[in-house]
């Protein structure tokens, strides 16, 4: 096992630089992404990890989503299994949670 510590930097196989690029170029135009994280996850059966992305910017947070669900990521060696976009707060501030397994 890995250990994993917020200063240590990402692996080389680790698909948070490039998702962070690809992300970036799908975001309608306004909306930036002002400061990302990743933190490893695992279930019984996979290995992967949680991607967060803060942004700001004045969009539907509902048809974000759908875009961004329906666009087939390519991360070598990991798949997108889950795709979040939620509200943090009143003031339009919202963060995407990209969760990416090991393929």
């Amino acid at each position: 096992m890995i250990r994993w510590s917020p200063a240590a930097p990402a692996r080389p196989s680790c698909p948070h630089g490039r998702l962070s690029r690809l992300l970036a170029a799908e975001l309608p135009e306004g909306v930036i992404v002002t400061g990302s994280t990743l933190r490893p996850w695992a279930s019984a059966n996979f290995v992967g990890a949680r991607h967060i992305f803060s942004c700001i910017g004045q969009t539907s947070l509902i048809a974000l989503q759908q875009r961004l669900t329906d666009i087939e990521w390519r991360l070598r060696g990991h798949i997108v299994a889950d795709m979040a976009v939620e509200p943090v707060g009143d003031d339009g501030d919202f963060r995407i949670e990209v969760l990416t397994v090991e393929d």
